[in-house]
């Protein structure tokens, strides 16, 4: 998996003040994205166990409190990126008890396959659905569009 910016400090993707990761590779490539940098599967930098032990480390620091990650992209659901993300919110969820998981994603639930459920599963937040630029809608919180659905998993 590559990966385009992180930010271990962030109080906009996500309830509370959290860590965000922006993965490479979308799929959906929806019309006004604005993010259309991170569609490239290839793009970024690759995503090492550096930056992984990082995330972590973060969510642990006491010094400044952080709710949980958010993962974003590009889509973090991507199917070349499921499995390091998998990986990481399995850690998360092992290392860093009492945080939260929030994932965007441009699949919407019925579309999402046995691999992309089991991260599902490990997960606090869904934003699901692709940006559809006629349903856009600046007073949505955490979603783009109306067509996007905010689903709370846990």
């Amino acid at each position: 998996m590559n990966y385009h910016q992180y930010y271990p400090v962030d109080v906009i993707n996500g309830r509370g003040t959290r860590c965000t990761l922006f993965v490479a590779g979308c799929e959906h490539q929806c019309p006004g994205c604005y993010n259309k940098s991170t569609w490239r599967v290839n793009s970024g930098v690759p995503f090492t166990q550096a930056m992984e032990d990082q995330i972590i480390s973060d969510l642990q620091d006491t010094r400044i409190p952080r709710q949980g990650l958010s993962l974003s992209g590009g889509d973090p659901l991507h199917p070349q990126n499921v499995p390091s993300v998998l990986h990481l919110v399995r850690r998360i969820h092992d290392e860093c008890p009492g945080k939260d998981i929030w994932v965007w994603t441009g699949y919407t639930l019925a579309e999402l396959n046995a691999a992309q459920q089991e991260v599902l599963g490990l997960i606090h937040v869904l934003i699901d659905g692709k940006f559809m630029q006629e349903l856009r809608d600046p007073s949505l919180v955490w979603r783009g569009s109306s067509n996007q659905v905010v689903h709370q998993l846990r």
